[in-house]
């Protein structure tokens, strides 16, 4: 056969991530949305997201791409990823109505042979509820990051598809376009490949956790996690790309959904939830940590402080506020004046009549008492501790991710607060 075309429905982050990276592996790749004003823009090079590489790669190869609202474009294909985002409410659930209207737009719309296959990530038993009499439907796990996408687009370290029969070999096109990235690809039923994507966030969530919990304890006791991390990652029942750093919970919006996805499930069917419920209630009240920091060293001494913050994104690299701990900072303190800088997300995100744009991160820290620092931007650390003195009023600065360096920051006279050491 020759080389399949590929289609990707539906242009919100997953998809544009990885139709485009599709395209560096040599494949011809249609991408179709319903918005003709946002296929428009996509064709003249205006991406919806943020993501390293991604600009670049749309630019190298624009020849293998085409942007469409077109559904007639889709006859062309030979896969079909439906492909978009998921959006999930406060409390983890899923709105799967959009992903329906595309599933069976993708149906119609592609040839009777075409393989299609749902990217998007979706509850057990989803799959299997909206399968076809003779179309070859699959369910693959995605394991995109936000801020390391294409990375994770370009070289996954394995797939994991849901069928109807593990035990068939699948379509011809769509192991053409799985072989060429070389790694293993795990083949099982719908449901289970639809857990297997809730078990790898839980695991995730399970470091987090971890990792949070004992940071909390070392800076009552005197401990520095810093310190521990190299001894977690060298045991090999652990390892070296655990997600042990601490941090303020999870965000985002996946982990919290499966996270909701099993509580549910439990609760219908009488299983065991708790560890469960406890990562939850530990991401919360790890969330609230420079809140709890900023009110004891500042706003219980001064009620007419003024506040720099610096990152809106919920992770560097991401224009995603989705679950942002910064956001839920400055709700919490939206009767105070800030002062907010981000270097992709505008502050006009901030329902806060008293938050101040500001142009830079220096411009964030001009007349403050304190200053926040909520996403850890590498251009952040660059930034002279000198000149943050210069431009502050007081002298405190809360920085959960060490993107500043302490003993620097202490030896200009601030009075710095990070996570995981004693303060």
């Amino acid at each position: 056969m020759i080389q399949p075309i590929i289609g990707f429905v539906g242009m919100t982050h997953l998809g544009l991530v990885s139709g485009i990276s599709a395209t560096e592996r040599g494949f011809r790749v249609i991408c179709f949305d319903q918005d003709a004003d946002k296929a428009r823009a996509l064709k003249e090079g205006k991406l919806s997201v943020s993501e390293p590489q991604l600009n670049e790669l749309v630019i190298k190869n624009k020849s293998q791409i085409l942007f469409t609202h077109n559904v007639a474009d889709l006859k062309k294909c030979d896969v079909v990823y439906v492909a978009p985002d998921i959006a999930t409410d406060d409390f983890g659930k899923s709105d799967l109505a959009p992903i329906d209207v595309l599933l069976t737009l993708a149906f119609d719309a592609a040839r009777d042979d075409a393989v299609i296959v749902v990217l998007s990530q979706v509850p057990p038993g989803f799959s299997r509820a909206r399968v076809r009499s003779g179309r070859a439907l699959y369910y693959q796990v995605e394991t995109l990051i936000f801020g390391r996408a294409v990375e994770r687009a370009l070289y996954p370290e394995r797939y994991i598809i849901g069928c109807a029969d593990p035990e068939e070999a699948l379509p011809v096109a769509y192991k053409i376009f799985l072989d060429v990235h070389d790694c293993p690809i795990l083949k099982m039923r719908y449901e289970s490949a639809e857990l297997a994507k809730i078990s790898i966030n839980m695991c995730l969530v399970a470091s987090v956790s971890t990792a949070n919990t004992l940071a909390e304890l070392c800076e009552k006791i005197g401990a520095d996690w810093s310190e521990i991390i190299p001894a977690l990652k060298l045991d090999r029942r652990i390892g070296q790309f655990s997600y042990l750093a601490p941090g303020l919970g999870i965000a985002g919006g996946n982990l919290e959904r499966d996270l909701a996805t099993v509580c549910n499930f439990a609760d219908e069917f009488g299983t065991d939830s708790g560890v469960v419920k406890a990562w939850i209630a530990n991401s919360k009240h790890r969330r609230d940590w420079p809140l709890r920091i900023l009110h004891e060293v500042t706003l219980k001494k001064n009620a007419e402080a003024i506040v720099g913050v610096w990152g809106l994104a919920y992770k560097q690299d991401t224009h995603s506020i989705k679950n942002s701990q910064s956001i839920a900072l400055l709700r919490a303190i939206s009767d105070i004046q800030v002062r907010v800088f981000d270097p992709i997300v505008p502050a006009t995100v901030v329902l806060n009549r008293d938050c101040v744009a500001a142009t830079s991160e220096l411009d964030a820290c001009m007349g403050v008492d304190a200053l926040v620092i909520m996403t850890p931007w590498p251009q952040f650390s660059k930034v002279s501790p000198t000149e943050i003195a210069k431009m502050m009023k007081g002298h405190i600065v809360i920085d959960p991710f060490k993107v500043l360096d302490a003993k620097a920051c202490r030896n200009v006279g601030l009075e710095y607060f990070t996570l995981g050491v004693m303060n």
